[in-house]
């Protein structure tokens, strides 16, 4: 049976292709992540390996300062010179480096940032005896040995085109400053190799910027050789304070190799995702291969059970096939996944970040993933068939060409689809009325739906089908009518060709509708909301320097500013988020509807409360509460107003700058919105001559708030669209498999058609028709479910986003439906041209 099943694979090579390739995919994009994160693990891990070779142990420490009594911590900030003394003078300790560091912004040649905020460092050049820094290598020039003196990694000098000697702009929290760059370095340090920048201050300079004078953040101890690191790591413990953590090196390096892995796991996972939907959307199209070459087949596997074969012989030589085509399809989607490996690493490359040099690395694990994948979901999409080609009856099968499901099969499969797809609709609804507390129940359902909807769907093809059939009897005349036939002759058929489509359109329908409903309820928010015309803010989402607010009020065109002050506010049943506003100034930043009591109050000593909150908490208009601040002291408010509407701009608390000034003395400022007389580019330019053209502060108009808030939901469309990209590429193959596979059943019929006038331009058009038909069935019942799914997801979300509405975006919905007919049109140009080129009377004499 094997000698059999090999054959048969090599007598059906051609119409085998579009399964090999569709499971090549699939193994392509597993082998392909596995070995492209294996690799960046063994080249990170090497490279902290050699990075920290020399060190014994690493501190790190947070908020504490130690004292003069070596037994006492008070808070502070720091590892000071006191431990730094007690640690350098260990046995067997030849020296040990202080580290400070915080945010620092380089600005280019044109003022903007380089880099993209986050990323952006600053730190200390720490020179030893011998005048070097360990910890960089520098190309030219030197390190900073004085105030006013910086230096840059490579990358960033080469970004803003600077040489050493050049004057350099650079900004932390407080105000841009001048410096001379006195040399560039290379570094493994990895928020450089992650496409960010390091800028070295001398000591003193970067302890006063981040610390205070004398005092480090983080060490590291370097020792003698043959000194013990445990016993060493011991004693530097008994001696940092009690929030300072110490590590041995090696430990260091392979914590600092498994961040940086684990902030790759957002890659992989989307790229694995990439696999799963190629996998998935691939078993129908396995599935439908065989089923139709089982079929084809009949008389052939008829022939076998005469002769001798039995049902189990049967069934193995279909699923043996089906291990031949996986296996084929893994070896070439393997040697696929290596170049994908390979070019995601050149990919991260020209998007900024450095990957360590290394070989590429094959683990067994992606090996044995690469090929189980491919030949186990191939055996499992082929079980079925192979199930149906075992319980071909000998005499009845080969008096027929074609074998034909039974009524009973039917009505068992379509009562199966009927039952779990309204086990998957009531979880759907259940999930929906549940709120926040649904989402697990809704994804069950909608699990249970999908499937229960592929399983109905050779029931669905002919209702759907049939209200597209006047318009292509319209339009096309006799090819239309045929093709509408054609695309129902065969429901389970059409059913698992169009399933490719619509598990891809129901997951990017719904995206796409969740994301345009949540980007038009933060349009609304902010054109209903927001009156400001600016808002200023760190780049690296750090606080804000209070002197932000000084130069903003001299600015020209500023008519009013109110920051968002973060302030914590406790009372007897628990903590309050409280924003910290302008009085009179707020109202002209922001619209907001008061319920009762007016904000006007907030200039005495009372706070402002949302509905919600005021619900939530039993407050009443007028009502007194004691809160404590930061400091300790506590005061008695009055509720002096209750609005409507917290968001993600509005705090459901509101209290005056002039009350939590005086219990703060450094205030965390999140953000400054700015009012002005006009907002165009001249004066958002004011605002930011006004800041001293930092660029580490962001001047944001209205439509820079929207991106801002909605980034995070187009990036998420933008990798489901990829999704959709793969889903076509599939579903294109699958249609180009099951018309192809068509034509060939069906040649005595198209030669008769031919025979009788059919030309050979409206068999093609017939064909196209067809696929065209089974295309946009798919998209349909995709897009449909997706828009379920996106109003049952809507539901548990709008409590917590205002002005929630659903909004079906129709444009993107009728592209989604052009691109199914395009895909369509594309899958059929082969299978058309063959049919056309038939020769009527061969195609007659074909059984």
């Amino acid at each position: 049976m094997f000698r059999t099943a090999l054959r048969t694979v090599l007598a059906h090579k051609a119409r085998l292709l579009m399964t090999v390739l569709a499971v090549m995919l699939g193994v392509a994009f597993v082998s392909g992540t596995l070995i492209f994160t294996d690799t960046l693990g063994n080249a990170f891990r090497n490279q902290y390996a050699k990075s920290y070779k020399d060190v014994a142990v690493s501190i790190t420490s947070s908020d504490y300062r130690d004292s003069s009594d070596q037994d006492e911590r008070k808070l502070g900030a720091g590892l000071g010179p006191a431990v730094m003394d007690r640690i350098s003078a260990l046995d067997g300790v030849t020296a040990v480096t202080g580290r400070v560091q915080g945010f620092a912004g380089v600005a280019d040649t044109e003022g903007n940032l380089i880099g993209d905020g986050w990323s952006n460092r600053g730190s200390n050049f720490a020179a030893g005896k011998d005048g070097k820094d360990p910890a960089y290598t520098f190309t030219k020039g030197s390190g900073p040995v004085k105030n006013g003196e910086i230096a840059l990694d490579e990358s960033s000098a080469a970004k803003g085109d600077y040489q050493v000697g050049d004057t350099v702009r650079v900004a932390t929290n407080g105000p841009v400053k001048e410096y001379t760059l006195a040399g560039i370095f290379t570094t493994e340090d990895g928020g450089v190799n992650a496409g960010g920048s390091l800028v070295l201050f001398d000591t003193p300079t970067a302890q006063k910027l981040y610390l205070e004078p004398g005092y480090f953040s983080d060490a590291t101890v370097r020792s003698t050789a043959g000194t013990s690191e445990s016993a060493l790591l011991s004693q530097v413990e008994k001696i940092i304070p009690e929030n300072a953590e110490a590590q041995s090196g090696k430990a260091l390096a392979e914590q600092q190799a498994k961040d940086i892995e684990a902030s790759m796991k957002n890659l992989n996972q989307m790229l694995l995702a990439f696999a799963a939907i190629a996998l998935f959307v691939g078993v129908f199209l396995i599935s439908n291969t065989f089923t139709m070459l089982v079929a084809q087949r009949t008389k052939e596997l008829a022939l076998l059970r005469a002769v001798g074969a039995s049902r189990r012989q049967v069934k193995r030589s279909v699923l043996i096939e089906a291990a031949i085509v996986g296996l084929i399809a893994s070896v070439i989607g393997f040697v696929l996944g290596l170049g994908l490996a390979v070019g995601l690493r050149s990919l991260m490359g020209s998007f900024g970040a450095k990957i360590p040099g290394g070989p590429l690395i094959v683990s067994p694990t992606a090996i044995g993933a690469a090929f189980a994948v491919g030949v186990l979901i191939t055996v499992f999409a082929a079980w079925l068939p192979a199930r149906r080609a075992a319980k071909i009856a000998p005499v009845a099968a080969m008096s027929s060409v074609h074998a034909v499901a039974t009524t009973k099969s039917l009505v068992v499969r379509n009562s199966i689809g009927a039952v779990l797809t309204l086990i998957g609709a009531a979880g759907i609804m259940g999930g929906a009325s549940q709120g926040d507390d649904g989402r697990l129940l809704i994804a069950a359902g909608a699990f249970f739906a999908m499937i229960g909807i592929i399983v109905l769907i050779p029931l669905l093809s002919r209702p759907v089908i049939a209200l597209l059939r006047p318009a292509l009897v319209g339009a096309f005349g006799v090819s239309g009518k045929l093709a509408a036939q054609n695309a129902v002759r065969n429901p389970r058929r059409t059913g698992a060709t169009a399933s490719a489509l619509a598990i891809g359109l129901t997951l990017v329908t719904g995206l796409s509708v969740l994301g345009v409903t949540v980007g038009h309820a933060v349009d609304k928010m902010t054109t209903d909301h927001v009156k400001a015309d600016y808002v200023v803010s760190m780049a690296s989402y750090e606080g804000l320097d209070p002197s932000v607010l000084t130069e903003l009020k001299k600015a020209k065109g500023v008519t009013a500013i109110s920051p968002r002050v973060s302030v914590g506010l406790e009372w007897k049943d628990g903590w309050e988020s409280a924003s910290g506003v302008v009085p009179g100034d707020f109202e002209k930043v922001f619209d907001v509807t008061t319920v009762s009591g007016s904000l006007d109050s907030l200039s005495g000593d009372a706070i402002a409360v949302s509905e919600e909150k005021a619900k939530e908490n039993g407050w009443k208009l007028g009502q007194t509460v004691t809160f404590k601040y930061s400091d300790q002291k506590s005061q008695d408010l009055k509720i002096g107003a209750i609005f409507e509407g917290a968001d993600e701009l509005i705090e459901p608390v509101l209290i005056s700058t002039r009350l939590t000034d005086a219990h703060n003395e450094n205030p965390w400022i999140s953000q400054v919105w700015v009012k002005t007389t006009t907002a165009d580019d001249s004066q958002r330019q004011a605002l930011v001559d006004a800041l001293g053209k930092s660029p580490a502060i962001k001047v944001m108009n209205q439509e820079d708030i929207r991106n801002e808030y909605t980034g995070v939901i187009n990036t998420m469309l933008n990798i489901l669209y990829g999704l959709l990209a793969m889903a076509l590429i599939i579903a294109v193959l699958g249609v180009i498999n099951t018309l192809a596979m068509s034509v060939f059943e069906r040649q005595q019929e198209i030669g008769m058609l031919r025979a009788i006038g059919l030309d050979r331009p409206r068999v093609k058009r017939m064909i196209r028709l067809e696929a065209v038909v089974i295309s946009l069935f798919g998209a349909v019942i995709g897009i449909g479910l997706g828009t379920f799914l996106a109003w049952a997801i809507g539901e548990t979300i709008k409590a917590s986003i205002p002005d929630y509405s659903l909004v079906i975006p129709w444009d993107r919905v009728g592209i989604f439906l052009v691109l199914a007919g395009l895909v369509g049109v594309l899958a059929a140009l082969w299978p058309a041209r063959s049919a056309a080129k038939l020769n009527m009377l061969t195609a007659i004499k074909t059984e």
